[in-house]
């Protein structure tokens, strides 16, 4: 064992277990160990040193991983059934015909934080998810078990926001503090980095697909862009004349979106900082703004009566064509990202719009909103198809989650969506059929089926 441990490793291990014994009283097996250890300086009375506890922690964290690989021993040993039945042609045609759609009532209820949920954001691999809140804190939750796995705490205001990498190395957050933080998620999600340059509360804030650079909006009206290595801000965007609300990059990296209190929403050139288009349409603050994933194009084109791309125009297959925003006035609004026309307004909410979210398949739109409930769209003809009385108070965020599963290769994209093969071939990977909602009523809801 000893050769697989570095010497600070052996060190930090030593002090680990000359801690538990010492806050177990048990005093001579203490002394022994401390003598041959050759650590007759070590303090025991530093409660912040950071072995105190250490050895509590990693045995519960060996427990708990344990009991994960027994759940997914168990479980993969019923999908090899599954897939042994002779049965699996016809149940999985039939299954694959109807895609997962949220319902009551959700599988978990994840309750600990002390003030409103103000973001939700997946793992892009582990069954993670991340909430962050009003009370300061965010917490790290195991999805499937439902059990919170870690509460971090940095920020001294609200985090406003929380988001992984593609390949979830790291975390960002985002804060009222005036600050963004990165944190490792591969060292006990120790905080690395804290960013300043925002003159105002820092409402949100992404990465890259490349996992290179950070976009953040402010309530000083800029957006700004990072450098992840250095921590360094490299380009500043000025134009809205309120509050940014939010910034999103598209998947190739070539546009952001932004919605504000000005109500509008602009998309940005992400290599000038030059505002392309400015969507004007909707008569209150705008709460949210995202890209609508490639897979999604050919029903917007029949919603919205466009026919199919021509043949060279291939800005109308390449990420960042079409946008979707939520706004106060109770209206979520698709729009074409070239041209700026509003192309559909989707009118049935009785309270503003808080979060969208496009469905894996690329056929239903997902909306949350104050009016506590989440309503499910149908693209091709723009109906509302089901409404789901999700929360006991305001619905602030929603995500679905990213984790792939199946198939084989590197034919998907950031997340947002993934991408199939050729016509008749199988789809290979899919997203995982997990969603995610916080609200202001201190709760986040995972639904699955």
């Amino acid at each position: 064992m000893s050769s697989l441990l570095s010497e600070r490793q052996k060190d930090e291990l030593h002090k680990s277990l000359l801690s538990y014994l010492h806050s177990q009283g048990l005093h001579d097996s203490f002394e022994v160990l401390r003598r041959e250890t050759d650590n007759e300086d070590f303090q025991t009375d530093d409660p912040k040193a950071r072995w105190v506890g250490l050895l509590e922690k990693k045995w519960t964290s060996v427990i708990r991983l344990q009991k994960k690989i027994m759940d997914l021993e168990s479980r993969n040993a019923a999908l090899l059934a599954e897939l042994a039945s002779p049965n699996r042609a016809s149940s999985s045609s039939s299954s694959s015909s109807a895609p997962f759609l949220p319902r009551a009532p959700a599988r978990h209820t994840l309750t600990s934080h002390r003030a409103p949920i103000t973001k939700v954001t997946f793992h892009p691999t582990w069954t993670v998810v991340a909430s962050a809140s009003e009370d300061s804190s965010v917490k790290i939750w195991d999805w499937e078990s439902g059990e919170m796995e870690r509460t971090l705490k940095g920020h001294t205001k609200s985090v406003n926001d929380v988001d992984f990498d593609s390949k979830g190395g790291f975390m960002v957050t985002c804060s009222s503090d005036l600050t963004i933080k990165i944190w490792d998620t591969s060292n006990e999600y120790t905080n690395v980095k804290t960013l300043h340059g925002h003159d105002h509360s820092v409402s949100s804030v992404r990465f890259t697909h490349d996992g290179e650079k950070l976009v953040s909006a402010s309530r000083d009206k800029t957006i700004k862009v990072w450098e992840v290595a250095s921590g360094y801000c490299v380009k500043t965007f000025s134009g809205h004349s309120e509050w940014v609300r939010g910034v999103v990059p598209s998947d190739d990296g070539k546009w952001l979106v932004s919605c504000s209190n000005d109500q509008t929403s602009r998309i940005w050139d992400f290599s000038t900082g030059e505002t392309k288009v400015e969507l004007r349409g909707h008569e209150h603050v705008l709460e949210c703004a995202i890209f609508a994933p490639i897979n999604c194009y050919p029903a917007i084109r029949e919603l919205a009566g466009l026919g199919n791309a021509p043949p060279g125009e291939s800005r109308a297959k390449a990420p960042g064509a079409f946008v979707v925003t939520g706004s106060r006035d109770k209206t979520i609004k698709l729009w074409d990202a070239s041209s700026g026309q509003c192309l559909r307004t989707f009118v049935g909410h009785d309270n503003w719009i808080r979060a969208l979210v496009f469905h894996p398949t690329g056929k239903y739109l997902l909306s949350a909103s104050d009016d506590k409930t989440i309503k499910i769209w149908d693209l091709t003809n723009g109906r509302c198809i089901k409404t789901i009385d999700a929360h006991g108070h305001f619905i602030t965020s929603m995500t679905w989650g990213r984790a792939l599963i199946g198939g084989s290769g590197t034919n998907l994209t950031n997340g947002d969506s993934v991408v199939k093969k050729k016509e008749g071939e199988d789809d290979g990977p899919r997203r995982i059929n997990v969603l995610a909602t916080g609200s202001v009523d201190q709760t986040v809801k995972i639904w699955t089926p």
